[in-house]
């Protein structure tokens, strides 16, 4: 048991003084127990003589551990996110007015292979399973020999990592205001490592202490480098040792912030370093998990952590047959350095640009910026119009290309990246994300099905990780919709078999949605084959799409129909037509070869009866000309067949004078008689048509694809340990969206009422419980864990996003916990990850269950979607989520990628769910639980970051200013607005004016 003793200062008989006379000279201690591998408090002090234990005497003014005093006797056990206080700290109970003690950040048990007995440790017993282990990653390495002699050349590099890093062997007393250099007081020499104690400084400090020490580690074989290993109190938060490479000689003083906020840029922009350290590695999967990437520092050595590099996941780049990439920010010429990516390489790099992601013109969004890589092209996503705000949508809404996403296709394999860094060194080389990666085979037979999800809910409930090349191809196509030379990516994705995939995609992309259209498996008119079809087709619905009637005021405006006649007519036929269950009408496609205004229209008619006689038809309108050019060319080619479906009521509302309402159409898409033979008829037109027919196909996005995935899991409330989401950005969160993310992950209120079962939201989750009982709690580090970052605020300045009107709405809920790094080696370094997780367990089960998230999702409504519950349109078919905090839309502001892992409760693991049995196997990159705010801690907001920034000496912030990319200073996700633009569900004027033509042609 090794023990650490604190009390008042005392250096003679106490590890760690506190100066303050409410501590007593032995006031407590702390033990760890190497067998079990846990740390415990007691009250006073406890000493072994002969194997027993006996008390010296307890503390006068107690120990309590989150409030809770140690009792008499009681050996109480820590974990991380405890808070200590060596004196009551419940201020309305005692009168102390102080509060003195400590924060468990996190417990890190670090393996000695070498067990020093004796001072002088001339005497040393070898773990024989560690050194087992160390030879079997020798074996293991690419070069055993090059392996060997980084380690056994630098005795320091070696043994620096094992030296016990939880024990400190020199007594201090800890002052916030002070933390100089101390000059040596002794050496102790072991096998070429020299340890450097320092002297005791103390000044007098009543409140809670910092503690900061310091070893410095010289190395004999060494010239160049050496490690700084510090462990330190800050404020009130305890953080482990930590490896902070400095030149040597350097010492760090408070005096001197150019010291403190030292940031590693010595290391980096060295070209050697810039350039992987490790090639001709191939590192596997992760599976149903995923692995952090490997930051700058870190050597080579091989650890418990897996973490990996960029070129790694591309290895070998020499088989790659193309490359898709989906960021946000991009440094294309670092990308193709540092991967060495050959030149004739197809590339598409699909990124955000506030300007031409707004821009209508397809040439506008797309570029070829080098020369010497053809193949390379730039393509910025475009925003649609329904997102913007302001008058006449002249003011650019709230979006942002924010996915991160990578595919490499060679000829066997294709490979799915989903990650949290963006193509720019700084975020794979100095910023801890998250990355996880899958390799699907090549298929026997390409699949044209597997582009298409399943069209019933029930059908994706049972098996919604078969849809995964349906969610990939679809999140795809929107981005490479109006490019036709890369439409072939949707195509290639048939190729390959994705039915063992291990998670569940998540997407988002920007729109206003409604509910998914009701499932029609057969309808009485189709159109294929450049003709409509009075006969039903044996075949299989592959999805709807949103679409709307347009030039119907054309013909039944005044001066065209004088005494009515047409609206008479309209009215008659729509009286005769059947309208189904769902108040749809179906009408008939006809295409119309004959205009030579545009070779793809398409009419749209209405009749009463099922035979196609002109004298029981009228026409309508027109399909839009951006629907009518995928449709046409598809249908004529007979590769799909559509069937179309109107509300009756609208078209007589936009048939009336001066209305400028828009009709909805909901289209249908069925196989076609030629659909099997897509390979042997496939064009680039055609190509190109099947990317914007899977880019329409309605699908959920965001909070509703979050709920078909896990909403239909019953998780049981009474077992949940945690439920939390650590992300590097904060939008403009309320209690409605905090209510509504919850309920989309399945979260229920424990009701137990029986009258309350007839009500259909009976047990929904509502944003009144989430004020009364907040269910998430948000990680997201503070503003001194920012500053204490090995490169200062300046790292986290375009990482981190908070808004301090946000801060202060949630403020009073409590829901803020601070983000510390997980493992330990990441600490003082930022995060960019977005996770989130939640975790149930059973108190007669070990296992536990829930689901993990990670991806480029930020914890915002922009990412997410924000819940709109007024519909301008009331349809009979809208389901229960109309009334539901879920509402009966969904707007979304951007574009957004991550996957889903879940290990479901043991009633529902006959799923699919056969790869994981629990969920603590998923190692998160913060620790949990983490400590919630204190009273006095702020979240790195703009504001706090702002004030830190003004604080700081000129000299350090002109030499940070200097060495930040100026690719980053775009923040992570642009602050939000609360309230959702006014949409109004009018005909567009470009709409008008082609069925103007359209109708002038006919």
């Amino acid at each position: 048991m090794n023990k650490i003793k604190s009390g008042l200062w005392d250096r003679r008989r106490c590890d760690f003084a506190f100066e303050h006379r409410q501590v007593s000279k032995q006031h407590c201690q702390i033990y760890f127990d190497e067998n079990n591998k846990k740390v415990f408090v007691v009250d006073g002090v406890l000493s072994f003589s002969f194997g027993e234990c006996s008390r010296v005497r307890v503390s006068l003014n107690g120990v309590f551990v989150d409030g809770v005093r140690v009792e008499n006797g009681e050996i109480k056990e820590l974990s991380a996110g405890n808070e200590i206080s060596v004196v009551c700290g419940n201020e309305g109970v005692c009168s102390v007015g102080v509060r003195i003690g400590f924060v468990v950040d996190r417990i890190v048990i670090h393996a000695n292979p070498f067990n020093v007995i004796g001072e002088s440790g001339s005497s040393k017993l070898v773990n024989a399973g560690l050194l087992s282990s160390k030879c079997r990653r020798i074996l293991s390495s690419d070069d055993p020999v090059l392996y060997i002699r980084e380690c056994s050349t630098n005795p320091c590099k070696l043994r620096a990592k094992y030296v016990s890093r939880n024990r400190l062997k020199n007594n201090y007393c800890f002052t916030p205001a002070k933390f100089s250099s101390r000059p040596a007081s002794k050496s102790h020499s072991c096998e070429g490592l020299t340890i450097n104690g320092s002297k005791n400084t103390c000044l007098s400090n009543a409140g809670r202490q910092n503690l900061h020490t310091s070893y410095g580690h010289n190395c004999t074989a060494s010239d160049s480098n050496a490690e700084l290993l510090r462990c330190s109190v800050n404020g009130d938060h305890l953080q482990q040792s930590v490896n902070v490479r400095v030149p040597i000689g350097n010492s760090l003083s408070i005096d001197n912030p150019r010291d403190i906020y030292t940031c590693e840029e010595k290391f980096v922009q060295s070209d050697e370093l810039l350039k992987p350290k490790k090639r001709g590695v191939c590192v596997p999967p992760p599976g149903n998990k995923f692995y952090l990437n490997r930051l700058h520092f870190m050597d080579n050595c091989p650890s418990d952590e897996v973490n990996v590099t960029l070129p790694e996941l591309l290895y070998p780049v020499e088989t790659l047959k193309q490359i898709f990439i989906a960021t946000f920010t991009s440094d294309l010429s670092w990308f193709l350095s540092y991967c060495e990516i050959p030149a004739h390489l197809p590339i598409a790099v699909a990124c955000h640009n506030a300007e031409r992601c707004w821009s209508s013109s397809p040439d506008k969004r797309t570029l070829r910026p080098y020369s010497n890589f053809p193949n390379l092209v730039v393509i910025y996503p475009q925003f649609p119009e329904v997102i913007s705000f302001g008058k006449e949508r002249k003011k650019f809404g709230i979006g942002c290309h924010h996915p991160k996403l990578f595919v490499l296709q060679r000829d066997d394999t294709i490979r799915v990246i989903i990650t949290s860094a963006n193509l720019v060194a700084k975020q794979w080389l100095q910023v801890t994300n998250t990355v996880w990666w899958q390799d699907f085979p090549h298929a026997n037979v390409p699949d044209y099905v597997s582009l298409f999800a399943k069209s019933s809910t029930e059908e994706v409930n049972l098996d919604s990780k078969s849809d995964f090349a349906a969610q990939l191809a679809g999140f795809m196509a929107t981005l490479l919709v109006g490019v036709p030379d890369q439409a072939h990516w949707i195509l290639e994705l048939t190729k390959f078999d994705f039915s063992n995939a291990l998670g569940h995609l998540v997407a988002s992309v920007p729109g206003i949605y409604s509910p998914k259209h009701p499932y029609i498996s057969e309808s009485l008119h189709y159109l294929t084959d450049d003709r409509c079809t009075p006969r039903p087709l044996k075949c299989m619905l592959l999805g709807s799409v949103e679409a709307s009637v347009v030039g119907i005021s054309h013909l039944f405006r005044t001066s065209a129909d004088t005494n009515g006649a047409l609206l008479k007519r309209l009215a008659l036929v729509i009286g005769k037509c059947h309208v189904n269950a769902y108040g749809l009408l179906e009408i008939i496609l006809r295409r119309n070869l004959n205009i030579a205004t545009d070779a793809n229209a398409i009419s749209v008619a209405i009749s009463n009866s099922e035979e196609l006689s002109d004298g029981d038809c009228i026409q309508v309108g027109f399909l839009p000309r951006d629907v009518a050019k995928w449709v046409a060319p598809l249908s004529d080619a007979g590769l799909l067949a559509f069937s179309a479906y109107i509300y009756p009521k609208e078209v007589l509302a936009c048939a009336l004078e001066g209305s400028n309402n828009k009709a909805h159409l909901i289209l249908y898409a069925y196989q076609g008689p030629n659909f099997f033979n897509i390979s042997k008829l496939v064009s680039p037109a055609l190509a190109s048509a099947m990317c914007s027919l899977v880019a329409s196909i309605q699908r959920c996005s965001g909070l509703w694809r979050l709920h078909e995935i896990l909403g239909h899991y019953k998780w049981p409330e009474q077992w949940e340990t945690d439920f939390t989401f650590g992300s590097s950005s904060v939008g403009a969160v309320n209690a409605p969206f905090l209510a509504a993310f919850s309920a989309a992950t399945g979260k229920r209120s424990l009701q137990l009422s029986e009258s309350e079962e007839s009500d259909p939201d009976w047990g929904c989750w509502s944003a009144s419980q989430e004020l009364r009982n907040p269910s998430i709690r948000i990680i997201f580090p503070t503003i001194e864990r920012v500053k204490t970052a090995s490169c200062g605020i300046w790292a986290s300045k375009y990482i981190l996003c908070f808004s301090q009107k946000t801060w202060l709405s949630l403020k009073h809920l409590g829901i803020l916990h601070d983000a510390i790094p997980h493992p330990i080696d990441r600490i003082r370094h930022p995060m960019h990850v977005k996770v989130a997780r939640r975790r149930f367990q059973s108190r007669t089960d070990t296992s536990s269950f829930g689901w993990v998230y990670c991806g480029s999702h930020n914890f915002s409504a922009a990412a997410w979607g924000r819940p709109i519950h007024s519909s301008p349109v009331i349809k009979s078919n809208e389901d229960s989520r109309s009334k539901s905090v879920l509402g009966s839309r969904l707007h979304i502001c951007n574009y957004e990628f991550g996957i889903v892992f879940i290990v479901p409760p043991s009633e529902n693991k006959h799923h699919t769910e056969k790869h994981q049995s629990n969920l603590d196997d998923i190692t998160l990159p913060f620790v949990i639980p983490a400590p919630r705010y204190r009273p006095m801690d702020t979240p790195a907001t703009k504001f706090a970051m702002s004030n830190a920034f003004a604080a700081l000496a000129v000299q350090e912030r002109e030499r940070n200013v200097e060495s930040v990319d100026v690719e980053e200073e775009i923040p992570d996700e642009e602050e939000e607005v609360l309230e959702v633009p006014n949409v109004l569900i009018e005909e567009k004027e470009d709409d008008k004016v082609y069925a103007e033509k359209l109708w002038g042609s006919n």
